[in-house]
Parts: structure tokens; sequence; C-alpha cells
């Protein structure tokens, strides 16, 4: 007994000066061993018997409603105690001494007394080994047992609650009390004693870790739970909180429904370390996943840090509740369950929010997952969990900026795992379809090799900033491997290249547009004074849009004699050599032999029943890096531009030759046969001349208002400061459709028949094959004139000469005339001119041969000046209606510089402009009815895709 007594003193763990707090109290005289008593010599049993006496009566005060006799019945049971204790040896006695002295200096303890009577109740309950104890031992907890082991005193119920109360025990049983008790348990003394073993964990385990009863089983307390905490928040099982498996953590059933919503509480961060350590554990492919998973490792061990500070102060709260205050429980050391969750409160929140970015970052990667993390901080309200996502941003972004200044200061792409912005499409597999055929070398270089995945843009960035990077990256690329400046982009880069990280956006901004201004100033200057890009353009202009006027007249006239002939007569080397002479005969001789060796004539390809003319083309050739701009799309719309303007020419030349030729004859040939064609010629140089006003009004509206115009907006594009390459490839493509389409070569399509016929290009296409055809007529014309004049000339010399012929004749025979002539018979000869001819004598009809022929050329002639004015005067209707349905064409136009074509040509409202209407006719496919706006009651049948018209309008 004496050793669970003492054992129990020596928990509440009191200093270890008890020894000097035992000189100094006021009770050191009365105990045994102690100094006072070593002074005075070996004690007698009065002195002892006095010192008890003194002890009890200090100790055991009186309480409420009791009389004298059950406080001295208390009084004498406690010397009794003290008595047997002290016969038990000097050591012990010592001991017991020792611990009184410090039980009685602790200053936080209240009602000493009822703490002494309840440790002397548990150490007489681990005494007991099956022998009845002591009458007064008994007595002093009888009347706090029950038959169930459980502290109870009848008259209050709950005293063991109160027990640990700041009011202390409540009071002791009176002397009747105890006698009713004993007579009413009789001899069940040893039961009693015995059923006080079960409730001995039921009193300390609220504030003893690792408490047990008597059986060996543990049971789960808050100290207990405490002791195991830190192993759980690790996710480490332990021996009152396992893990039955990675997502499932076990909790005892035993706990009160408080303590388990705590642990609920608790297991959160539990079970998210243990999932995002195998997150970390992963080896999934991208560098800002590998970065992500960096960033989440390092949170990992900070939580740890956090760990280890709250395991470190449940240790040390254990501690200071196993030595000085069990009473008090582990609560008053300040680390409970609840305290717990309030502190791992915010490591709960990081632990959530890096597995909700870990659970998205299984469907995203680069760019996409950099703003699945963004959207975190820009999007939520928290301030925790913005600034979380900024620090959690500041390492996985650091991947990004790594790609992203070897990006734009080197040129090369590094993103092994295609996360980054800018993505290099894979090389496409040989076979027929793999290359463009309108795109040359350089261009699948610049527009081809490098793409901007916009999915992949991050939201720390704009999409303009992504161009511009977009932009540097792609053009450092191109003066290194396509212009061939890669000393340039290295030094550049050992001169700028900085470290980029995330947060500094003002630098970053910086830096950017430093870069861009640089690099695009770089390039541009490569592409005009080393591979002369605007001295090409220029020469596109003058060679092929026909600015260059002297060298394309020359060139015409020199080719007219040989492009006549048919196409398969046509050769290279004549063409070539004649191109050499135009630009030796005119100013293209001053331009470069840069440019003079990239022009060249040659052939389309040979239809049948074509001539020169149709197959006859100049071609200006381009190399790399320059067709990255004059790309071959570019090319092709030169080659278009050229042909359709070297039609007009040949139309304007045809004429002009036919006019001067009308001009010359009028004062010639044609005004002595004015008599019989004269209107006919007077209608012909009429049309003519529309024909000439047409086609020149035509040519300066598309070498003027069109080319020059167009023009005038490339070269401001081109001059605008800080232009980047790809303006210029934008306002080239710009400025070959303004020509294509303001030039009238655009091919709108039909909404009902859905051909092209209907574009501008085969209406003026149909009007100058009509003027070429109107032209060989009057040409035609002309040389019928010619012959009749020529017919008349030789009649009227064969007339003139045969009548001089007669006339001699007469005067040879006047001598053998007789003296009496007949006058009539001499008139008849002088018109009958062979009617003396024997070989005519006997003929009925006395006409001369020659007046015969004359009479067959004559009714010849009428005949095919009948076909010529009737040919003329359909071409000419033609001509005109065509102008009209052209016209009215034009007037609806939405561009205003077309409209004003229409304007020019009937400046004065000569012809009728008219709007068609279509609509369809039968049940044949493609076949459309075309009603004029001002009917003539004629319409036209024309069969869609076919490029001819069956009948005028």
């Amino acid at each position: 007994m004496f050793k669970s007594f003492a054992a129990m003193l020596e928990v509440l763990e009191l200093p270890n000066t008890y020894n000097a707090a035992l000189e100094n109290t006021k009770y050191s005289r009365l105990l045994p061993g102690s100094a006072h008593n070593a002074q005075m010599g070996k004690p007698g049993p009065w002195r002892v018997e006095n010192a008890i006496s003194g002890l009890v009566e200090n100790l055991i005060l009186p309480v409420a409603d009791e009389d004298n006799a059950s406080l001295d019945q208390r009084r004498d049971d406690a010397s009794a105690l003290a008595a047997s204790i002290i016969d038990r040896g000097p050591e012990k006695a010592a001991r017991v001494s020792n611990l009184v002295s410090r039980f009685l200096e602790a200053p936080v303890l209240h009602r000493k007394s009822a703490i002494l009577l309840f440790l002397h109740g548990i150490a007489e309950d681990l005494s007991m080994d099956g022998v009845g104890s002591n009458s007064d031992s008994s007595r002093l907890g009888s009347s706090y047992k029950n038959g169930n082991g459980k502290i109870k005193n009848p008259s209050q119920p709950h005293a063991f609650e109160d027990a640990f109360s700041v009011n202390g025990l409540v009071p002791l049983p009176t002397h009747e009390e105890r006698a009713k008790q004993n007579r009413v348990d009789g001899g069940n003394g040893l039961q009693r004693h015995r059923s006080r073993k079960e409730p001995l964990d039921e009193i300390l385990g609220n504030d003893q870790a690792g408490a047990s009863d008597l059986t060996g089983e543990e049971k789960a307390t808050e100290a207990s739970i405490l002791h195991d905490l830190p192993f759980t928040l690790q996710g480490l099982s332990s021996t009152h909180l396992p893990f039955s498996s990675r997502s499932t953590l076990d909790l005892p059933t035993t706990l009160p429904l408080p303590m388990i919503s705590l642990l609920h509480t608790l297991a959160e961060p539990s079970l998210l370390y243990r999932s995002l350590s195998d997150v970390v554990e992963s080896r999934d492919e991208g560098l800002v996943g590998q970065s992500l998973r960096s960033a989440i490792g390092m949170e990992l061990r900070s939580y740890l840090g956090l760990i280890a500070t709250l395991e470190g102060e449940i240790r040390r709260a254990i501690a200071s509740v196993n030595a000085k205050d069990p009473r008090s429980g582990i609560g008053k050391a300040g680390v409970t369950l609840k305290r717990c969750v309030v502190w791992t409160r915010e490591a709960t929140m990081g632990l959530r929010l890096m597995s909700l970015m870990a659970e998205g970052a299984k469907s995203r990667k680069g760019g996409q997952l950099i703003t699945m993390i963004h959207s975190f901080s820009s999007s939520h309200g928290d301030p925790f969990v913005a600034a979380f996502a900024e620090r959690m941003l500041a390492q996985v972004t650091r991947p990004f900026y790594d790609m992203l200044r070897q990006w734009i200061y080197d040129g090369e792409l590094s993103d092994p795992y295609h996360e980054f912005l800018v993505h290099e499409p894979a090389p496409a597999q040989d076979g027929p379809n793999s290359v463009d055929p309108r795109r040359a070398p350089a261009t699948s270089v610049w527009e081809d090799k490098y793409k901007l995945e916009e999915n992949m843009i991050p939201s720390i960035i704009t999409e303009d900033f992504a161009r511009k990077v977009f932009l540097i990256g792609k053009s450092l690329n191109f003066i290194r491997y396509s212009c061939g400046d890669s000393a340039w982009v290295e030094a550049y880069c050992k001169d700028a290249s900085k470290e980029l990280q995330y947060g500094d956006t003002a630098t970053l901004e910086i830096s950017i547009d430093k870069a861009y201004k640089t690099t695009m100033a770089r390039l541009i200057d490569l592409m005009d004074n080393k591979f002369q890009l605007f001295e090409h353009l220029r020469a596109l202009k003058k060679y092929l849009l026909l600015g260059q006027g002297d060298f394309i007249a020359l060139l015409m006239e020199s080719l007219s004699s040989n492009l006549d002939r048919p196409a398969g007569s046509q050769y290279r080397h004549t063409l070539t050599a004649q191109l050499e002479h135009a630009i030796r005969g005119s100013n293209a001789q001053y331009d470069s032999p840069e440019v003079l060796s990239r022009l060249d004539a040659r052939l389309l390809e040979l239809s049948h029943g074509e001539i020169g003319w149709d197959v006859f083309t100049l071609e200006y050739k381009v190399d790399a890096p320059v067709d990255v701009v004059i790309t071959p799309w570019a090319s092709k719309q030169y080659l278009q531009v050229f042909n359709f303007l070297w039609r007009i020419k040949r139309v304007e030349f045809a004429l002009g030759s036919t006019w001067r030729r009308c001009m010359t004859g009028a004062r010639g040939v044609l005004a002595n046969i004015d008599g019989e064609s004269g209107k006919e010629w007077k209608n012909a140089r009429c049309c003519i001349a529309e024909m000439i006003h047409f086609v020149n009004q035509l040519q300066y509206y598309i070498l003027f208002e069109v080319i020059e115009a167009s023009w005038d907006q490339l070269q401001a594009a081109i001059m605008k400061p800080g232009a980047t390459l790809d303006d210029l490839i934008e306002a080239h493509t710009r400025y070959l459709n303004a020509i294509t389409h303001k030039g009238l070569l655009g091919s709108a399509r039909s909404s009902l028949t859905g051909s092209r016929e209907d574009s501008f290009t085969s209406q003026l296409h149909y009007i100058l094959k009509t003027m070429l055809a109107y032209k060989d007529v009057v040409d035609g014309l002309y040389s019928f004139c010619v012959a009749e004049f020529t017919r008349r000339q030789e009649k009227s010399t064969r007339f003139d000469t045969q009548k001089r012929r007669d006339l001699a004749v007469d005067d040879d025979d006047l001598s053998s005339l007789s003296p009496n002539p007949n006058p009539l018979r001499a008139a008849q000869e002088l018109l009958n001119p062979t009617s003396n001819d024997p070989s005519r004598a006997e003929s009925p009809f006395p006409i001369s041969t020659s007046a015969l022929n004359a009479t067959a050329a004559s009714t010849a002639g009428d005949s095919v000046l009948l076909a010529l004015r009737q040919r003329l005067n359909e071409l000419s209707k033609d001509f005109r209606n065509r102008v009209n349905v052209l016209l009215g064409d034009l007037m609806v136009q939405p561009d205003a510089d077309m409209k004003f074509l229409g304007t020019v040509m009937n400046f004065n409202d000569v012809y009728s402009p008219r709007k068609r209407r279509r609509e369809r006719v039968g049940k044949t496919p493609g076949t459309v009815k075309e009603k004029p706006k001002v009917g003539d009651g004629k319409t036209t049948e024309r069969k869609t895709g076919e490029g001819k018209e069956d009948g005028t309008s």
C-alpha cells in the first residue's frame, strides 16, 4: 500500500527542490526523518504520536453539518493510517515525508485533504490481493464504492464527476452513514475492493495517455489520439488510427461524437497527403507537369515541418501533464484535438488546392496547366487561395519561361513535350498531295515551319503578347536559316539574353518589346538591302504590270509580225532575242543587271488553233528568301494580270494600226470609191473610235486608278515604322487582291447558275474578241476597197488604151472611107470597137470579152461588199450590247472606282446601261434566260460553262 501511495504522489512531478521547501514548511518538524528531528536525536513514541496528531488536525478539517463524533472518527482513521505507514521503516517514512512536503508546497492544488484521501483509496485498491484489508482502511472507501466498483455517494450520485472540480471533493459521509453502509454490505468487503480495479482506467483516462485496465486492452483517449496524431497526419498507420487502404482511415468506435467530428477534420489532410505523395512520386511526361510535382513536393516538405512542430508541442504537453497536473487534463497544457484542427487549417486548405491542381493536371499540359493554376489566383476571392496559387505559379512557370527565353533570344524551340505556345508541325509524308504547289521553300519555312497554338497560350500573357513572342522567334529562326545571318543572331543572343521569371511583368514586357523591335528591324533591313525585295516589287510593276510604257510598246511592235503566226511556229529563242532588243531600245536598259537577268519570255501551253498572241507571256523569276513575299501564288497573280493587260494592249495596237490605215486610205484609195462604200466606212470609223475610246479608258482605269493607287498603299505599308515581314506579306497580298478585283479580274459566281462566266473577265474577254473580229472585218473591207480601186484603175487604164488605139486606127483609115460615110455606124463602132473583129462577126451578142469580165467582177464585188456590210453591222451591234451589259453591272458594284469606270466610259450617255434578270427556263440544267431591263423582244440563251453565246441580244 505504501508503494502505491508513494507512486501516486510521484505522479504529480513536483519540483526537485522539495528538500529546501521541507526545511521552511511549518510541518517539517512534524514529519519523520526531517532535519528538525535529526537535530533532536532519535524521536520517541510520544513525539511521533504528537506529530501525527498535529498533521491530522491540520489536514482533516470539519465540514458543514458534521458532528464531533464523525470528525473524531475520521481523524482517528487518519492517525491509524499514518501510524501504519510509519511502522514500515525509516526509509519509507522519509520518502512519505518528502512526498507529503512536496505535495503541500504545490501552489496550484486546492482541497489537499480530499486529494490525499482519494489517493489513499486508490493505493489501497492496488494493494489488495484477495485478503480482507484493515477495517479502518475499509471504512475510508466503503461509502464511495458501489457494487460495480465505481465511486458513488448515496446522497450525491455525481460525486466522482465533481472530484476534480474547483471546489474539490464532496463532503465525506458521516459516521452513521458509514455504519449503515457497512450493515448493508455485510461481508462483501473483498468483492467491494476487487471491484475497485475496474474503474481505474476510467478515473485516469482523461488525464493520462496510455492508461490500461487490468485485462490489458488499450482504450483510445484524447491523449493517446494526440500521441498518434503526428503519424496519422503523415499518412502512416498508428495504434488507434490505422489506414485500411490508401484512401481509408479507420477511426475508433468508442470515442464520443465531438471527438469523432474533430478526427474527421484531421483525417482530410492525412488522406490528401497520401494522395499527393503518390502524385509527387509519379513520372508523367511534361516539363511543366514535372515542375508542378516539384512545387507540390516543396509544399509537402513545408507541411511535414508543420507536423514536426506540432509533434513537439504534443510531446511537451503530454510530458508536462504526466509530471505536473494530472487532474487538469492535457487540455490545460495547451494542446487539444480542436487546437490541432485550428493549427492545420491553412495546411489542409493548401493540400486541398494542390489536390485540385493535381487532378486538373491529368488532362492538361503546358500553357493549359498554367492557365488552370492561374485561375485560382485571378478568379478566387479568398486571399489565401490567391497567394497560394501565386506561390505555386512561381515554381510551375519556370520551364515555360526557360522555353520563352530560348525562343525570343535564340530563335530555337526547345519543347520536347509540346507544352509551349509555339508548335512545330510534323513534316508531311511523301506523296502526290504532300507538297502545296503554291508554296515555295522559303514560304514553307516562314508560314509552315512553326504554328501558334492558341489553346496553349497561358492566361498569364495576352494574345497580342503571344503573337509578338511568336513573331520574334520565327523571325530569328528565319534570319538564321533562310537569310544565312546566324552570326548576328548569336551576337544578339549574347547581348540581350536575360533571365525571365513569373511576377516580373514590367521587365518581361520591356524585354519582349525590345526584342520585337530589334528583330523586326534587322529582318526588314536584310530583305531590303541584301535581297532587294523592294527593287523586285518595282521591277514586277514595271514589266509585268506594263508600267514601263516604252519597253512594252517596242516589244509589241517587234513581236507583232511573229505573233501573228500560229503558236506552233513560235520559237523561244526568237522571242528572247526580241525581248533583248526591246530592253536595249528602251529605258529598261538602265535597270540593274540583277533585275534584267530575272526577266524572261516564255510560251504558255499550246492549244489547237491558237496564234502567238495567245501563248506569249513574260516571266519574272524570284528565289529564296524573296519568295516568302512574292510567293508562287503571287507570281500566278502577276501572270494573270499581265496576260489580261497584254490582251488589252494587243487590241489597242491592232485598232490603232487599223485606224491609221483607214485615215491614210481616206485621203487616197478610199476617196475614189466613197460612192459605193462610203457609208460603210463612215460607220466603221465611228465604231472603231468607240472601241479605241473603250480600250483607252479601260487601260487608264487599270493602270492608274487600280495599279498606281494600290502601289501607293503598298509603299505606305512597307515604309511604315515597325513593319514586320508578316505586314509586308499581308500588304503585298492586299495589293494583288485589289488589282485582281478592281481590275475586273474577279470571278464572282452566279447565284443561279453557279458558273463563273458572268464575271467581268469573261465579259471583257468577249468584248475584246469582238473588237478583234471587227478589226479583221474592217481590214477585209479595206482590202476589198483597195481591190475595187485597183480593178477600176485597171479598167480605166484598159479603156484609155483601147480608146487611144481606136483613135489611131480611125486616123489611119480616113483616106479609105467612102465619100458618103454613115455617122450612126461610126458611133456604133466607137461604142463597140470589137464589132469589126472577125472573131466576133458571127456572135449574136456583139459584146467584148473585157466587158464580160467587168460585169462578172462587178457582181462578185457586190456580194462581197454586202457580206462585209452585214458582218460589220452584226459586230457593231454585238459590241454595243455587251458594253451596255458591262456598264449595267458596273453601276451596281459597291466599289466607287468601278462605278467611276462606268461613268467615264459613258460620259456622253451614248450607251444605255441595263441590268439583267436571270430566271431558269425549261428543264435543261445549266440553261438560263436573260431578260434585258429595256426589252427589245429578243432574248439570249446561253449554256453555262461554255464561254460562248449562241445569239445576239
